[in-house]
């Protein structure tokens, strides 16, 4: 998922640039993902609405809570889900093609402990997710941007930073990954910059991959390749 900005007007008609984040690329639903759509949209979709989630009535308990944003065709959130039966765990994807492929990859799993938003989640943090009430906040290989005229649409910056913070539980963790060391650099640049975070990394900037992270296809090419990965883990602290 990637950020861009949209145009809206004061009521004197001066332009103002609002973050989104994402640019949708709407793909077709194959059969089987619009069968998984229909089948378990009822039971784990969130449709969005200007009111607060009260998470112990999504989930009927009072697990922590893991939110991922822009989860791609949801197989690593899917199976951190089914590792992870004591927590909670919300993806956030405005492409429908991967909300159905990571519904039916649920579906197939059998969990109970997850569920799904397709909305800008921008809107969904300004009017949806409570307050102090995230344990991880997860942002996994976001689109880098890789061209410098094109690093204002990275969706990792201070005021973004300074969005979520406040959702996050006090020493609840924002984890970063991303295969572009520019990016990478441009991420620890913006949180260590950013108030009311610490860097968990014990030496440097970088943390490695944890084992709760899990390994993609397209990761484990990459190091077969000799390409990195980098993983940050910045803790809020007030």
């Amino acid at each position: 998922m990637t950020e861009v900005t949209k145009n809206e007007f004061t009521e004197e008609g001066k332009i103002v640039r609002r973050i989104r984040s994402f640019v949708r690329r709407e793909g077709r639903l194959t059969k089987g993902q619009e069968s998984a759509m229909a089948d378990c949209w009822p039971t784990m979709g969130i449709d969005f609405k200007e009111d607060k989630l009260v998470w112990s009535e999504v989930f009927g308990n009072d697990n922590p809570v893991v939110l991922e944003i822009g989860f791609g065709m949801g197989a690593t959130l899917v199976e951190m889900a089914q590792k992870s039966p004591e927590k909670n765990f919300v993806g956030i994807e405005v492409h429908r093609p991967g909300v159905g492929g990571c519904l039916s990859l649920a579906r197939d799993a059998g969990i109970t402990n997850l569920r799904i938003m397709c909305h800008d989640a921008v809107d969904v943090f300004d009017h949806m997710i409570p307050e102090n009430s995230v344990i991880t906040l997860q942002l996994f290989f976001p689109d880098p941007w890789h061209k410098t005229r094109h690093h204002k649409r990275r969706i990792v910056k201070l005021e973004f930073a300074e969005m979520i913070r406040s959702k996050l539980t006090i020493g609840g963790v924002f984890h970063m990954a991303t295969d572009w060391e520019n990016y990478a650099e441009h991420m620890v640049t913006v949180m260590n910059a950013a108030p009311g975070y610490i860097n968990t990394a014990v030496a440097g900037d970088y943390i490695p991959r944890p084992d709760d992270r899990p390994l993609t296809k397209f990761e484990a090419r990459g190091h077969r390749l000799g390409h990195g990965v980098w993983d940050m883990k910045y803790a809020r602290e007030l």
